[in-house]
């Protein structure tokens, strides 16, 4: 079958989208990983669907696929994505779009900038929540990686993240401690793995481990989750430019069970379509 789709990137972190709201889209993991190869198909971190709301009080349903074809619960730069697509493709003409995802719904609001703000939900930190083998809550955690003890935050986004803090992102072990973090036994559903540097207490450096993506050049939930991390271990205020290897996201969160606001672009690149 032949399916048209349309690519976008928010900072880099580069996305397939499908309309599914006028007819289904059906993929199979061996699809999306085609969808996803750069040299065999078209190139992206993640597969976005979009389809008709499931709830009453959302306008659509967001679905997110990983570049080896797992299906995950959220992606903040998508849901970017995902609202300039709705706007800009005639499927809403709302300023604010409830979203529902797997997570649960979430908040996009289309600013006159053309930026994408996102009530990201208030973060989970019950270790249980991720889910991640702790015994307790706590701001830090240690974790014995390689042989090397290290200490990590652990923020749920709707999909799980450790948060590792280093001197530089430039000298980050992103290519080894990334993989190795990611798949260790305290994680059974894998953990994206972020690598933060403190600048300031209003800014940091990121680079961002995906599960099932690898190292992409933006993750919203990443800079999130590294956000709240900082926040929770002392060493951020309530708003923080965050900038990732794409450019800057605006991350802010007030503490407690308040909700993490997101803020940054998405950009179309083109169309197309594909036999699949």
């Amino acid at each position: 079958m032949r399916y048209h789709f349309t690519k976008m990137h928010g900072l880099g972190n580069d996305f397939v989208v499908f309309d599914a709201t006028r007819a289904p889209v059906e993929l199979d993991p061996r699809q999306i990983r085609h969808l996803a190869d750069r040299r065999f198909g078209v190139g992206c971190d993640q597969v976005l669907l979009i389809e008709p709301a499931r709830d009453p009080d959302t306008d659509f349903y967001y679905r997110i696929y990983n570049a080896d074809g797992s299906e995950v619960e959220q992606c903040g730069n998508g849901a970017r994505c995902f609202a300039r697509y709705v706007r800009d493709h005639g499927l809403s003409d709302k300023d604010r779009i409830p979203v529902g995802t797997a997570r649960g719904p979430i908040e996009l609001t289309v600013l006159e900038d053309g930026q994408v703000r996102v009530n990201m939900g208030p973060p989970a930190l019950d270790p249980a929540s991720l889910p991640f083998d702790a015994p307790a809550r706590a701001d830090s955690y240690p974790l014995e990686v390689n042989g090397e003890r290290l200490e990590i935050g652990a923020v749920s986004m709707g999909n799980p993240h450790a948060v590792l803090r280093v001197d530089s992102v430039a000298d980050a072990p992103v290519e080894t401690l990334g993989p190795a973090i990611e798949s260790h036994p305290a994680f059974p559903q894998r953990v994206n793995v972020g690598f933060m540097a403190v600048r300031a207490p209003d800014e940091i450096d990121l680079r961002v481990y995906e599960r099932g993506a690898g190292e992409t050049l933006a993750c919203g939930t990443g800079a999130c989750a590294a956000v709240v991390s900082g926040r929770l271990r002392g060493l951020l205020e309530e708003r923080v430019r965050v900038h990732l290897r794409g450019g800057d996201l605006v991350i802010s969160w007030s503490g407690n069970d308040e909700p993490v606001w997101m803020t940054g672009p998405a950009t179309e690149v083109f169309e197309g379509s594909i036999e699949l």
